[in-house]
């Protein structure tokens, strides 16, 4: 058993190649060999959100406060809230992050294949993050 003490890790600022926005990371953890798994919490204030991106085994999203928007690639924007669980298929595209008014924080989970949890690509830009689920 290994428990990591809440504290115990600093907080990192999400990288501006991957992140629009101010986006805070916290608590990182990841399994030990064999297991692949790896995380964190996620904190996007408004108006922030991920670049598009892709995992090789897919992520779960547990969204624990605030109010977001999730999107993957084809389909219309959803609102996410506390208590929602988002799952994206294996390799699915998408995106998520906060609302523009409103900050949201969520736990990511993904599995690691040859040692990485996500693919990144371009960012999503102000037209398409814009208008929101309302206008789809």
């Amino acid at each position: 058993m290994d428990i990591k003490r809440s504290g115990s890790t600093a907080s990192a600022k999400g990288p501006a190649d991957y992140f629009t926005g101010t986006v805070r990371i916290d608590a990182p953890f990841q399994g030990t060999e064999p297991a692949r798994v790896s995380g964190a919490t996620v904190t996007f204030e408004p108006g922030a959100r991920t670049a598009w991106h892709t995992h090789p085994f897919g992520q779960t999203l547990l969204v624990v406060s605030g109010l977001g928007w999730a999107q993957r690639d084809g389909g219309s924007i959803e609102e996410i809230r506390p208590g929602d669980i988002v799952w994206f298929s294996p390799s699915e595209k998408h995106w998520h992050g906060a609302t523009p008014t409103t900050a949201m924080t969520h736990v990511a989970i993904a599995e690691k294949r040859e040692g990485s949890p996500v693919s990144w690509m371009e960012k999503v830009t102000d037209e398409q993050y814009g208008p929101g689920p309302a206008a789809s």
